[in-house]
């Protein structure tokens, strides 16, 4: 039972009507793509979509499914989810369909106006797909409507027919009268607008920027209590305010509104995916259990309605919704909003200084340990996205090996620059805002100048002063290889890193499946770890550890546990049809951890606490 809704009448505002000059402005109805969607088969995930197309020129027209969606790089081929796909002109006749791909229909012999149907099955609710069932429609957009070829700029009109009356509709589209029927200017803007419908408590205040006010809302899908509801709001406040303050300002959000989509749900997925105007954020978790974690994403994304997309990489803009989407500065604009995220958090008073340090530990153990390093930088990093940005493959891969993600790559330069750049007397948010006074300008919903690799460079040295250190460590740590001397960064912030079990046996980690008496290894072992060195890889059956046998992770945890660094112990694998009995060499387990001074009784002196409070504190 849904204990939140409508429990605190204070606490739920009803959804503002537009004032003319928050609407999109309107084109003439007959050039306007016009869509409906309904749910009358909710239960089994379905859902009837209806739009028409007026004005057409005498040639067939081609209506597409999205392959892409902004946010995501790689291709997820939505149209596998469209059926029942039929089409009429203005006299209601069938028209004539061809399929010259998966993702495309040709519809010929219409009178210039074309209306077309399909029934969309939808039962992933997060940032990328669509989630339809009796509770609730989450639609990504790409992922939900179909689009015609050479109609991207004409404005679009959308009605929701909502199947209960207590359901609301939450999306950055820009309102009309009617409270279920929605404008965008074009295509893009569309398919740019997340939407979810369900009885959800609404939440919004007022925020000041750029001479102007903003609304902010919170559109709330869950099962929690109205005392967490509260401490949500209450957390997404304080991470507005100090995001904010890195730019010093808001962005200047269209139509004056921005939307927290937040749908947290046993049945949805877990994702956090932003936009222009608004953010998906949906999980599993509950805000009971994971409100600090569900805050975080919360930081993330909004961090992005700055960087990405408005501080927006040239190879992003336009977004393309036929291809796969690669660029060079994902370590920027997804890696740099990872590191934000967190600091943002510690500087809104919900993370300590012993979780933050936690949160950057993670990034550079990657960077300083995995074996990714060696094969890519973090600008070949951010090309793999494609293949990496929840892409779907069935061939086994050994990106274990070679790929470090953008996100924590870019959260660890982003870590060492900063810190660099207090040095020297600027910052990271001096960058940002560097950034965004070159390249955040806007025109037509769109950046008017997107940055490069060699742009942001330019800006590293104009903000440092100093062309010779941008070049440099843009050469180290973003297009080269080299990893940053991060415990000599981190000790004037009084932050220490050391190895986090440095006297623990380790042999790789690596994912086991035990039965039988036997472990399985589930992917290629790490480049560098005692396993990979004694030649195990996947699929290798470990039938015995130290000459016993392996029921369950307790005994893997044990036989290590037993042993020191260097210790040679035997080991017996199957291996393709073939039995193999040798030795594997134990090493020191090499994952760090960051703690500050106050964990190991280190003094913090003045300098210390001047630095922490021009990096951590509030703004």
């Amino acid at each position: 039972m849904r204990v939140s809704r409508l429990t605190l009448a204070a606490l739920l505002v009803a959804l503002p009507a537009a004032s003319p000059a928050q609407r999109a402005p309107n084109a003439a109805p007959t050039r306007a793509v016009e869509y409906d969607i309904a749910f009358p088969n909710a239960i089994h995930h379905e859902a009837e979509v209806s739009v028409t197309f007026r004005a057409l020129a005498p040639r067939p027209l081609q209506v597409r499914m999205s392959r892409s969606s902004p946010g995501r790089y790689a291709l997820h081929e939505f149209a596998k989810n469209v059926y029942n796909f039929r089409a009429t002109d203005s006299k209601r006749r069938e028209l004539r369909v061809t399929r010259p791909n998966p993702h495309q229909w040709d519809v010929s012999g219409h009178d210039g106006t074309v209306t077309v149907t399909y029934t969309l099955f939808g039962d992933r609710a997060d940032g990328t797909y669509a989630g339809i069932d009796r509770s609730m429609a989450h639609l990504n957009i790409p992922a939900t409507f179909a689009w015609a070829r050479g109609l991207e700029s004409r404005p679009v009109r959308v009605t929701f027919h909502l199947p209960d009356p207590s359901w609301t509709v939450a999306t950055q589209l820009f309102p009309t009268a009617d409270s279920t029927t929605f404008t965008a200017p074009h295509m893009q803007y569309f398919m740019d607008s997340p939407t979810h419908l369900g009885t959800q408590s609404w939440h919004e205040w007022k925020e000041t920027a750029n001479g102007k006010q903003y609304t902010m809302r919170i559109a709330l899908d869950h099962l929690g209590t109205p005392d967490e509801e509260r401490r949500y709001v209450d957390g997404t406040k304080k991470i507005v305010e100090q995001a904010a303050a890195v730019f010093g300002t808001l962005a200047d959000y269209d139509g004056g509104t921005y939307t927290f989509l937040s749908t947290y749900l046993p049945w949805a997925a877990g994702d956090g995916m932003e936009h222009r105007n608004s953010t998906s954020l949906t999980s599993t978790a509950s805000l009971a259990t994971s409100m600090t974690g569900l805050l975080g994403t919360v930081s993330h994304e909004f961090f992005h309605s700055w960087n990405v997309e408005r501080i927006r990489p040239r190879s992003l803009e336009p977004f393309s919704f036929e291809e796969a989407n690669m660029s060079s500065e994902l370590w920027l604009a997804e890696g740099f909003t990872n590191y934000y995220g967190p600091l943002v958090m510690r500087r809104a008073g919900l993370l300590d200084d012993a979780a933050l340090g936690s949160a950057m530990a993670g990034a550079v153990n990657l960077v300083l340990n995995a074996p990714g390093r060696r094969f890519f930088s973090a600008v070949q990093m951010s090309q793999q996205a494609p293949f990496t940005d929840a892409a779907v493959s069935i061939d086994p891969q050994n990106k274990g090996n070679t790929f470090i993600s953008y996100y924590p790559f870019g959260q660890a330069i982003a870590l060492a620059l900063d810190l660099s750049l207090r040095t020297r007397g600027t910052s990271l948010d001096d960058f940002m805002r560097a950034m965004w006074k070159t390249h955040g300008a806007q025109r037509n919903y769109a950046p008017v100048h997107p940055y490069t690799v060699a742009d942001a460079r330019a800006a590293l040295a104009r903000v440092s002063g100093d062309t010779a250190f941008s070049r440099d460590f843009f050469a180290r740590y973003i297009e080269g290889k080299e990893a940053a001397p991060y415990a000599e960064l981190l000790r004037p912030a009084g932050f220490i890193l050391r190895p986090a079990r440095p006297q623990a046996a380790w042999a790789g980690d690596v994912g086991l499946r035990y039965g039988g008496g036997a472990a399985v290894v589930l992917a290629p072992t790490p480049i560098g770890s005692p396993l990979y060195a004694a030649g195990l890889d996947r699929n290798d059956r470990i039938t015995s550890l130290d000459g016993r046998t392996l029921n369950s992770a307790d005994d893997w945890t044990a036989i290590l546990a037993s042993h020191k660094p260097g210790d040679v112990i035997p080991i017996a694998f199957e291996s393709r049809g073939t039995t193999i009995n040798t030795t594997v060499t134990l090493a020191a387990d090499p994952r760090i951890e960051i703690v500050p001074f106050e964990a190991v009784a280190e003094p913090v002196t003045d300098a210390v606490r001047a630095f922490r409070a021009a990096w951590l504190g509030a703004r």
